[in-house]
Protein backbone atom coordinates (compact mmCIF):
# COMPACT_ATOMS: atom_id res chain seq x y z
CA UNK A 1 0.00 0.00 0.00
CA UNK A 2 2.82 2.67 1.21
CA UNK A 3 4.60 1.79 -2.29
CA UNK A 4 1.59 2.66 -4.42
CA UNK A 5 0.93 5.39 -2.73
CA UNK A 6 4.55 6.52 -2.64
CA UNK A 7 4.32 6.11 -6.71
CA UNK A 8 0.89 7.82 -6.87
CA UNK A 9 1.68 11.05 -4.82
CA UNK A 10 3.97 12.61 -7.28
CA UNK A 11 1.91 11.27 -10.16
CA UNK A 12 -0.63 13.53 -8.58
CA UNK A 13 1.83 16.26 -7.54
CA UNK A 14 2.56 16.72 -11.26
CA UNK A 15 -0.61 16.64 -12.67
CA UNK A 16 -2.03 19.61 -10.42
CA UNK A 17 1.41 21.53 -11.44
CA UNK A 18 0.68 21.04 -15.42
CA UNK A 19 -3.45 21.83 -14.92
CA UNK A 20 -2.25 24.61 -13.04
CA UNK A 21 0.39 26.06 -15.58
CA UNK A 22 -2.32 25.08 -18.19
CA UNK A 23 -5.28 27.33 -16.48
CA UNK A 24 -2.41 30.04 -15.85
CA UNK A 25 -1.77 30.29 -19.61
CA UNK A 26 -5.27 29.97 -20.17
CA UNK A 27 -6.52 32.84 -18.12
CA UNK A 28 -3.05 35.09 -19.30
CA UNK A 29 -4.07 34.54 -22.98
CA UNK A 30 -7.90 35.20 -22.43
CA UNK A 31 -9.36 38.81 -22.05
CA UNK A 32 -11.57 38.42 -18.87
CA UNK A 33 -9.97 40.71 -17.13
CA UNK A 34 -12.07 39.44 -13.63
CA UNK A 35 -10.42 36.15 -13.77
CA UNK A 36 -6.73 37.58 -14.31
CA UNK A 37 -7.57 39.76 -11.51
CA UNK A 38 -8.43 36.52 -9.40
CA UNK A 39 -6.07 34.42 -10.32
CA UNK A 40 -3.24 36.98 -9.62
CA UNK A 41 -4.51 37.82 -5.91
CA UNK A 42 -4.37 33.60 -5.56
CA UNK A 43 -0.61 33.24 -6.90
CA UNK A 44 0.19 36.42 -4.55
CA UNK A 45 -1.30 34.93 -1.44
CA UNK A 46 0.57 31.42 -2.43
CA UNK A 47 3.73 33.61 -2.37
CA UNK A 48 3.97 32.83 -6.47
CA UNK A 49 5.20 36.32 -7.10
CA UNK A 50 6.54 35.98 -10.91
CA UNK A 51 3.28 34.42 -12.11
CA UNK A 52 1.04 36.93 -9.94
CA UNK A 53 3.58 39.69 -11.76
CA UNK A 54 2.81 39.19 -14.82
CA UNK A 55 -1.13 39.36 -14.48
CA UNK A 56 -0.93 42.29 -12.55
CA UNK A 57 1.00 43.91 -15.20
CA UNK A 58 -1.64 42.98 -17.84
CA UNK A 59 -4.50 44.38 -15.52
CA UNK A 60 -2.94 47.45 -14.47
CA UNK A 61 -3.97 49.76 -16.27
CA UNK A 62 -7.16 48.44 -16.27
CA UNK A 63 -8.29 49.37 -12.84
CA UNK A 64 -6.96 53.04 -13.20
CA UNK A 65 -9.75 55.17 -11.58
CA UNK A 66 -11.62 52.23 -10.55
CA UNK A 67 -12.11 50.82 -6.86
CA UNK A 68 -9.82 47.79 -6.95
CA UNK A 69 -6.94 49.89 -8.74
CA UNK A 70 -5.46 51.24 -5.74
CA UNK A 71 -4.92 47.29 -4.64
CA UNK A 72 -3.86 46.37 -8.14
CA UNK A 73 -1.20 49.06 -8.06
CA UNK A 74 0.27 47.76 -4.96
CA UNK A 75 0.57 44.52 -5.29
CA UNK A 76 1.81 45.01 -9.27
CA UNK A 77 4.60 46.72 -7.46
CA UNK A 78 4.94 44.51 -4.10
CA UNK A 79 5.53 41.75 -6.73
CA UNK A 80 8.49 43.73 -8.52
CA UNK A 81 10.05 43.87 -4.93
CA UNK A 82 9.83 40.61 -4.53
CA UNK A 83 10.87 39.32 -7.63
CA UNK A 84 13.95 41.51 -6.92
CA UNK A 85 13.43 43.66 -9.89
CA UNK A 86 14.35 47.11 -8.07
CA UNK A 87 14.16 49.10 -10.56
CA UNK A 88 10.52 48.49 -11.83
CA UNK A 89 9.45 48.61 -8.10
CA UNK A 90 10.97 51.81 -6.93
CA UNK A 91 9.05 53.37 -10.15
CA UNK A 92 5.95 51.68 -9.33
CA UNK A 93 5.96 52.31 -5.53
CA UNK A 94 6.31 55.90 -6.48
CA UNK A 95 3.68 55.87 -8.89
CA UNK A 96 1.64 54.83 -5.98
CA UNK A 97 2.64 57.14 -3.87
CA UNK A 98 1.15 59.95 -6.50
CA UNK A 99 -1.51 57.98 -7.41
CA UNK A 100 -2.72 57.06 -3.62
CA UNK A 101 -1.29 59.53 -1.12
CA UNK A 102 -4.37 58.76 1.04
CA UNK A 103 -3.66 55.39 0.97
CA UNK A 104 -3.80 53.12 4.44
CA UNK A 105 -1.06 51.88 2.36
CA UNK A 106 0.90 54.77 1.43
CA UNK A 107 3.70 54.50 4.03
CA UNK A 108 4.35 50.83 3.67
CA UNK A 109 4.96 51.67 -0.18
CA UNK A 110 7.10 55.02 0.56
CA UNK A 111 9.09 52.45 2.73
CA UNK A 112 9.72 49.75 -0.05
CA UNK A 113 10.18 52.22 -3.04
CA UNK A 114 13.14 53.86 -0.83
CA UNK A 115 13.95 49.94 -0.17
CA UNK A 116 13.68 49.20 -3.65
CA UNK A 117 16.76 52.03 -4.23
CA UNK A 118 18.62 51.12 -1.00
CA UNK A 119 18.72 47.09 -2.61
CA UNK A 120 20.14 48.95 -5.78
CA UNK A 121 23.26 50.81 -3.86
CA UNK A 122 26.50 48.93 -4.94
CA UNK A 123 29.62 48.78 -3.06
CA UNK A 124 31.26 51.84 -1.90
CA UNK A 125 33.79 51.96 -4.73
CA UNK A 126 31.54 52.03 -7.53
CA UNK A 127 29.74 55.09 -8.54
CA UNK A 128 27.05 56.18 -5.66
CA UNK A 129 24.40 57.53 -7.86
CA UNK A 130 22.10 55.08 -6.42
CA UNK A 131 23.17 55.61 -2.89
CA UNK A 132 21.87 59.44 -3.00
CA UNK A 133 18.39 58.68 -4.31
CA UNK A 134 17.64 55.36 -2.06
CA UNK A 135 19.01 58.27 1.15
CA UNK A 136 17.01 60.92 -0.64
CA UNK A 137 13.77 58.72 -0.80
CA UNK A 138 14.49 56.96 3.27
CA UNK A 139 14.66 60.83 4.15
CA UNK A 140 11.49 61.46 2.84
CA UNK A 141 9.89 58.76 4.36
CA UNK A 142 11.63 59.34 7.77
CA UNK A 143 10.56 62.93 7.51
CA UNK A 144 7.03 62.33 6.38
CA UNK A 145 6.06 58.96 8.89
CA UNK A 146 8.24 59.35 12.35
CA UNK A 147 5.56 57.18 13.85
CA UNK A 148 6.03 54.11 11.08
CA UNK A 149 6.49 50.72 12.21
CA UNK A 150 9.21 50.56 9.31
CA UNK A 151 11.19 53.67 10.89
CA UNK A 152 13.87 51.51 12.54
CA UNK A 153 14.77 49.82 9.18
CA UNK A 154 14.77 52.53 7.62
CA UNK A 155 17.13 54.49 9.84
CA UNK A 156 19.53 51.32 9.78
CA UNK A 157 19.37 51.47 5.75
CA UNK A 158 20.32 55.43 5.87
CA UNK A 159 22.86 54.97 8.69
CA UNK A 160 24.41 52.09 6.28
CA UNK A 161 24.37 53.92 3.26
CA UNK A 162 25.84 57.31 4.76
CA UNK A 163 28.59 55.05 5.92
CA UNK A 164 29.31 53.47 2.54
CA UNK A 165 29.23 57.31 1.17
CA UNK A 166 30.98 58.30 4.17
CA UNK A 167 34.05 55.04 2.87
CA UNK A 168 34.12 56.22 -0.65
CA UNK A 169 35.13 59.74 0.52
CA UNK A 170 37.60 58.56 2.38
CA UNK A 171 39.10 56.01 0.60
CA UNK A 172 40.08 58.85 -1.75
CA UNK A 173 41.54 61.06 0.48
CA UNK A 174 43.65 58.27 1.82
CA UNK A 175 44.58 57.44 -1.74
CA UNK A 176 46.11 60.96 -2.19
CA UNK A 177 47.86 60.84 1.07
CA UNK A 178 49.81 57.43 -0.01
CA UNK A 179 50.65 59.11 -3.13
CA UNK A 180 51.94 61.80 -1.28
CA UNK A 181 54.06 59.69 -0.22
CA UNK A 182 56.13 59.47 -3.49
CA UNK A 183 57.39 62.98 -2.73
CA UNK A 184 55.22 64.32 -5.06
CA UNK A 185 53.74 67.69 -4.07
CA UNK A 186 50.35 67.83 -5.97
CA UNK A 187 48.84 64.57 -4.41
CA UNK A 188 49.44 65.90 -0.87
CA UNK A 189 47.54 68.83 -1.86
CA UNK A 190 45.05 67.22 -3.07
CA UNK A 191 44.99 64.91 -0.21
CA UNK A 192 45.07 67.88 2.40
CA UNK A 193 41.68 69.18 0.39
CA UNK A 194 40.26 66.01 0.43
CA UNK A 195 40.33 65.31 4.23
CA UNK A 196 39.48 68.53 4.92
CA UNK A 197 36.57 68.62 2.93
CA UNK A 198 35.53 64.97 4.16
CA UNK A 199 36.17 66.49 7.56
CA UNK A 200 33.62 69.10 6.91
CA UNK A 201 31.20 67.01 4.93
CA UNK A 202 31.18 64.02 7.75
CA UNK A 203 31.44 65.63 11.21
CA UNK A 204 29.97 62.57 13.26
CA UNK A 205 32.05 60.05 10.67
CA UNK A 206 33.83 56.80 12.23
CA UNK A 207 36.88 57.32 10.05
CA UNK A 208 37.52 60.77 11.78
CA UNK A 209 40.73 59.61 14.17
CA UNK A 210 42.24 58.51 11.22
CA UNK A 211 41.35 61.23 8.55
CA UNK A 212 43.31 63.88 11.10
CA UNK A 213 46.16 61.54 11.34
CA UNK A 214 46.07 61.24 7.71
CA UNK A 215 46.18 65.15 7.21
CA UNK A 216 48.84 65.62 9.47
CA UNK A 217 51.15 62.68 7.10
CA UNK A 218 49.83 65.29 4.11
CA UNK A 219 50.52 67.83 5.26
CA UNK A 220 54.09 66.65 6.97
CA UNK A 221 55.17 65.01 3.68
CA UNK A 222 53.73 68.84 1.99
CA UNK A 223 56.16 70.64 4.61
CA UNK A 224 59.08 68.25 4.52
CA UNK A 225 59.22 68.04 0.44
CA UNK A 226 58.33 71.37 0.05
CA UNK A 227 60.65 74.55 -0.93
CA UNK A 228 62.80 77.09 0.95
CA UNK A 229 59.81 79.92 0.30
CA UNK A 230 56.96 77.86 1.60
CA UNK A 231 58.58 75.47 3.91
CA UNK A 232 57.78 77.64 7.27
CA UNK A 233 53.99 77.73 6.24
CA UNK A 234 53.84 74.60 5.54
CA UNK A 235 55.76 73.10 8.90
CA UNK A 236 53.44 75.25 10.73
CA UNK A 237 50.24 74.14 9.29
CA UNK A 238 51.42 70.14 9.89
CA UNK A 239 52.11 71.31 13.65
CA UNK A 240 48.22 72.59 13.92
CA UNK A 241 47.81 69.17 11.93
CA UNK A 242 49.16 67.33 14.77
CA UNK A 243 47.63 69.69 17.60
CA UNK A 244 44.55 68.71 16.20
CA UNK A 245 44.80 65.13 16.14
CA UNK A 246 45.96 64.97 19.89
CA UNK A 247 43.25 67.58 20.87
CA UNK A 248 40.44 65.16 19.95
CA UNK A 249 41.91 61.72 20.37
CA UNK A 250 44.57 62.40 22.97
CA UNK A 251 45.13 58.55 23.25
CA UNK A 252 45.11 58.23 19.60
CA UNK A 253 46.41 55.08 18.45
CA UNK A 254 48.16 56.32 15.80
CA UNK A 255 50.67 58.42 18.81
CA UNK A 256 53.60 56.52 17.70
CA UNK A 257 53.84 57.36 14.18
CA UNK A 258 52.17 61.00 14.88
CA UNK A 259 55.14 61.67 17.22
CA UNK A 260 57.64 60.80 14.48
CA UNK A 261 56.49 63.00 12.18
CA UNK A 262 56.43 65.96 14.81
CA UNK A 263 59.63 65.74 15.89
CA UNK A 264 60.50 65.94 12.29
CA UNK A 265 58.71 68.87 12.22
CA UNK A 266 59.59 70.65 15.42
CA UNK A 267 63.40 69.73 14.21
CA UNK A 268 62.61 71.77 10.61
CA UNK A 269 60.81 74.42 12.41
CA UNK A 270 63.16 75.24 14.95
CA UNK A 271 65.65 77.28 13.06
CA UNK A 272 62.40 79.82 12.09
CA UNK A 273 61.35 80.21 15.45
CA UNK A 274 64.85 80.91 16.79
CA UNK A 275 64.75 83.65 13.61
CA UNK A 276 61.76 85.13 15.24
CA UNK A 277 63.20 85.48 18.79
CA UNK A 278 65.98 87.31 17.35
CA UNK A 279 64.36 89.48 15.53
CA UNK A 280 62.39 90.35 18.25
Amino acid sequence: MFLKLHKILPLALVLTLFFSCNEYQKVLKNEDVKAKYDMAEKFYEEKDFKRANRLFEQIAPKYVGKPQGERVLFFLADTYFQIKNYNFAGYQFERFIKSYPKSDKAAEASFLGAKSYYMLSPRYSLDQTDTDKALVKLQNFINTYPESEFLPEANAMAKELTTKKEKKAFEIAKQFTKLGNSYILDYSISAVAALDNFVSDFPGTVFREEALYLKLVATANLALNSTENRKQERLETAETAYNNLIKYYPETSFQKDANNLIEKINEQLAPYKAQEITSK
